[in-house]
């Protein structure tokens, strides 16, 4: 596992960003304490998302039993992106690539971060990260000033950069180039592009959520977790992305377990303990009720497109709909990956 993150490292080294821009300016705070992290981080998704992926950095570190922080060293944060890879806890997150150079440059990585989402819309890609106990946006702000960002003249400028900065930001993935710090609830918001920052900044805490809210709310709090718009599930996992040999076994296959209906929600979640789940929404509770059934059948066969069978990967324990919304309890077989197999299709279980 170690040498395939290697390999994703060494190629987002590449990636050089040559002129970078950190916008200073302060993100609303939706003032919901009901809400769980990742409700909450979801409700600040653009608008267009059409995934949204979510890591629980605390949980993964509690999880692991590694207690890092702000002053770990870059072997503590290798450790950690090692053994949460090989948990398939990090797999998904934006920032594997850029955790050694983010705790060395930028004074906070996974090692003190709370949490991670990040959303790919049509818009534009978003990143909010959410700064953990003895890092405050100060301190960011000071990193940003000795790696040679220069200073805005007024607090909401542009803090812009030089080529002697391009040094740094090589090493960190592309969404770092523009930042918005929020000193209230110790949000850091990035983007690629001004803007994806700027979708996260227009975001109505209110406002429906580009997920399901019925999948978000099942999810809970998940310490890895992909969520994708039914367009995108239909889409991105579809048995389409098979080839024809796999895309008849696929047909045959649903012809057997029953009718299916498309997914206007998707997501695969991992908890503590490995406890998994994969939940669906439905346009109806009575499509959700009958695809409840179908989707177990699918999940206890063979996996065309991805090899092998599902039983190979998790054994199926519960298989329930509530509402439009349809759960999966899953116990993944100890070395399965889960989350990175069912994010990414062919995955016959949730076809359309």
């Amino acid at each position: 596992m170690r040498r395939r993150r290697l390999l994703v490292l060494a190629a987002a080294a590449l990636a050089v960003v040559v002129a970078v821009a950190v916008v200073l300016v302060v993100v609303r705070d939706d003032g919901d304490a009901e809400r769980t992290d990742l409700q909450s981080a979801v409700a600040l998704a653009p608008s267009d998302a059409r995934r949204v992926v979510w890591t629980d950095w605390a949980g993964v570190r509690a999880e692991l039993g590694l207690d890092l922080g702000a002053g770990s060293d870059e072997a503590a944060v290798e450790e950690l992106l090692d053994a949460g890879f090989d948990a398939d806890l990090t797999s998904a997150s934006a920032l594997g690539s850029s955790a050694v150079a983010m705790q060395r440059s930028f004074g906070f990585s996974p090692a003190s971060l709370e949490w991670e989402m990040f959303a790919q819309a049509g818009s534009g890609a978003s990143l909010v990260m959410k700064l953990g106990d003895g890092v405050r946006t100060d301190d960011v702000a000071d990193r940003l000033r000795a790696i040679g960002y220069a200073e805005p003249a007024e607090p909401d400028g542009l803090w812009s950069s030089d080529a002697a900065v391009v040094a740094v930001t090589a090493e960190v993935t592309p969404e770092l180039a523009f930042v918005a710090l929020d000193a209230g609830a110790g949000l850091v918001v990035a983007s690629d592009s001004t803007v994806g920052v700027q979708n996260v900044l227009d975001a109505d805490a209110d406002a429906p959520p580009p997920i399901p809210q019925g999948v978000v709310d099942t999810l809970g709090e998940p310490l890895s977790a992909v969520l994708l718009s039914g367009e995108e599930a239909c889409g991105a996992l579809a048995m389409a992305n098979a080839d024809p040999r796999d895309q008849q076994a696929g047909e045959a296959l649903v012809a057997q377990a029953g009718a299916v209906d498309p997914l206007t929600g998707f997501a695969i979640a991992l908890g503590a303990g490995r406890d998994a789940e994969v939940v669906m929404s439905f346009e109806t509770a009575e499509k959700a009720r009958t695809n409840a059934d179908t989707r177990a059948v699918l999940a206890a066969g063979p996996a065309p497109g991805q090899g092998g069978t599902f039983a190979e990967r998790f054994t199926v324990d519960e298989v329930r709909a509530e509402g439009t919304v349809v759960t999966i309890d899953l116990t993944p077989e100890e070395d399965a990956m889960l989350v990175s197999d069912l994010s990414s299709g062919p995955v016959l279980l949730a076809t359309c």
